[in-house]
């Protein structure tokens, strides 16, 4: 059984026709948001960051949402293999003690020990990870408007109960309860960002420069799930306000991406086919379908059928912290046994980009 499929817009698929797909060909990879989805494409990650892009010398985009942002960020540090591996051990293992009576952690307590967690990762490296001379990071958050300025017991709640209507409308409607702000790394020797490597037409979006100061902060906003995590408040260089997750924004990035000429693709390492838009738009079907958008891309993603031979028949996923609870070491077990067989996924990529077979290239 294939473990990998492949999806393509037409323009993508134009050009491996004429080119197949070499390593100075891609010009953009995003990174969803999805929690411990993003699990499953480690070997992925550490094929192509690892191996194959260091092929060729020229500058590549890099927009992360959430846990994409985290992977993205360690994309850009030396050693990026070793630092994968990393990662994935570090989510596995993350585990919160609970006082007895407790039956939860709190979003005050997620959010102490994942910020620790951060300072431990990247603590003396973030200089790598935002002056790679190749790399242009791009972290991807939501700032709150309106009710979600702030953080309150009563406003939170309403305020993405107002989101959540608005988006329902229309997505662009939802601009008005969140914006999008993405932090950008600086280029050394160049004397500010680069451009978002997409247009920004669809939706409110600010663009941020990204240095020490404000890394951790723009990471840790990027992941903060509302009611899960506290928001990061007033990031330095920033507009002030609330920030939180970016997929609320930018669930799977679908966005109008801009490749350069000279590298054309934007190559998405996904767990799945559809490119959702915003996190409130899971429930809106009719917005998961591909657009004009997407031509350049190439979706790499677990065959269905394949996902349900790993453990519990999916992926993992955030509700394993509900179904394991306090049993960490049968999490671990899941979870350890996905990446393992996840492997397959990278074997295949580098197998089918040695000797590119159309057949298995599918419509997006």
């Amino acid at each position: 059984m294939p473990a990998l499929r492949l999806y393509a817009g037409p323009t993508a698929r134009r050009h491996i026709e004429q080119h197949g797909l070499r390593p100075h060909d891609v010009g953009i990879i995003p990174a969803a948001a999805g929690g411990p989805k993003g699990l499953i494409l480690g070997p992925i990650d550490r094929f192509l960051f690892g191996d194959w892009l260091p092929r060729s010398d020229h500058a590549v985009h890099l927009v992360g949402a959430s846990i994409g942002a985290w992977r993205m960020a360690t994309a850009c540090l030396n050693r990026p293999v070793e630092a994968f591996e990393r990662l994935e051990r570090d989510y596995i293992a993350q585990h919160y003690e609970l006082p007895a009576g407790q039956k939860r952690p709190t979003a005050s307590q997620i959010s102490q020990r994942f910020g620790e967690n951060l300072q431990l990762f990247y603590g003396g490296r973030v200089e790598e990870a935002l002056h790679h001379p190749r790399y242009r990071l791009h972290i991807v958050t939501s700032r709150g408007r309106l009710l979600l300025r702030h953080e309150g017991h009563l406003r939170t709640p309403l305020g993405y109960l107002g989101a959540f209507t608005a988006n329902a409308l229309h997505r662009k409607a939802l601009g008005a309860w969140l914006e999008r702000v993405v932090f950008s790394s600086v280029p050394p020797g160049s004397g500010g960002v680069s451009p978002l490597p997409f247009a920004t037409l669809d939706y409110r979006t600010r663009q941020v420069p990204m240095f020490a100061d404000n890394f951790m902060d723009a990471l840790q906003a990027s992941c903060s799930i509302p009611f899960i995590l506290r928001p990061v408040r007033n990031i330095a260089g920033a507009p002030p306000g609330t920030y939180w997750d970016g997929g609320l924004t930018d669930y799977h990035l679908h966005l109008q991406y801009q490749p350069p000429a000279a590298s054309p693709i934007v190559l998405y390492p996904h767990f799945q086919k559809a490119v959702v838009p915003g996190w409130l738009d899971k429930a809106w079907k009719g917005r998961h379908r591909s657009s004009p958008a997407l031509d350049a891309m190439l979706v790499i993603a677990p065959d269905p059928a394949w996902v349900q031979q790993l453990p519990n028949g999916k992926l993992p996923d955030r509700d394993d912290f509900s179904r394991y609870g306090q049993d960490l070491p049968a999490r671990m077990k899941a979870w350890n046994g996905a990446t393992s067989a996840a492997r397959e996924l990278a074997d295949e990529f580098a197998q089918w980009l040695d000797k590119p077979d159309l057949s298995r290239i599918e419509p997006l």
